[in-house]
């Protein structure tokens, strides 16, 4: 069976890629105009309509999406979303999805450039690129990133496991990038977010893509920072997180 479901999901993966491929390429002079020409907020819309159109290319695969939000989501505060990571399919749900509240992400300094729309939409739009091998460039743009979350009152994504699972088995959080925001970002709030089955996506590496997976997003409720015992609040958030990992 295994055998076999591999098999079909060669064709649509080629299909997936063509549309993947075209949309952004699409977007790429979208999100340009929309930063350029019109400013943040056009820009972060377009950026959101790019990832629920990478959502729908997902869809031909026969992917479908069920996402349970457990909270009332402060407004006008900053936030930390904290989040389990499986595959790069992880982003587009977590940015669609909890759109309302601006989500920025903390990524490698790699993705930066050469894809376009998203390495775009990475140096222009709010998040930050990181330099693993360079720890002190790392802790400068982690305060720079959160003196912005607190000047706007936006969220910005963490996935402490450092690396995607593969297997979807959760990896130990790496406690600096929290500490450094827990620390810094005293008035916010943290969202945790279980994400389940993403990793099935990219079972077979990049090529071919899974048919029929189910992949799951849970927003438990959010824990406010204040008050609260960085280390302590370290560890509430790692089990809340993969309290609901499916093993």
């Amino acid at each position: 069976m295994a055998t076999l479901l591999k098999i079909i999901s060669y064709p649509f993966s080629i299909l997936f890629y063509l549309l993947f491929g075209i949309t952004i390429i699409v977007f790429h002079p979208i999100q340009w105009i929309c930063f350029n020409w019109i400013g943040y907020h056009a820009h972060k819309k377009s950026v959101d309509y790019l990832n629920w159109t990478l959502l729908r290319c997902l869809n031909v695969l026969g992917t479908t999406f069920h996402v349970d939000i457990n909270t009332s989501i402060p407004n006008n505060v900053p936030i930390i979303i904290v989040s389990n990571h499986q595959s790069m399919w992880d982003i587009s749900p977590i940015v669609w999805y909890l759109r309302k509240y601006h989500p920025k992400f903390i990524s490698k300094v790699e993705l930066g450039k050469g894809i376009p729309s998203i390495s775009y939409n990475l140096r222009h739009g709010g998040s930050i690129l990181i330099d693993r091998k360079n720890p002190r460039q790392a802790i400068v743009e982690m305060v720079k990133f959160s003196k912005y979350l607190q000047k706007f009152n936006r969220s910005g994504v963490i996935f402490p496991e450092g690396t995607r699972s593969k297997t979807g088995v959760p990896k130990p959080f790496r406690r600096n990038g929290l500490q450094t925001l827990f620390k810094k970002v005293p008035n916010g709030y943290v969202l945790p977010v279980t994400i389940n089955n993403s990793w099935k996506l990219q079972r077979w590496g990049m090529f071919p893509i899974q048919m029929g997976v189910r992949l799951e997003m849970t927003a438990h409720p959010a824990i406010k920072i204040e008050g609260s015992d960085v280390e302590a609040l370290i560890d509430k958030v790692e089990e809340t997180v993969t309290s609901k990992i499916h093993k």
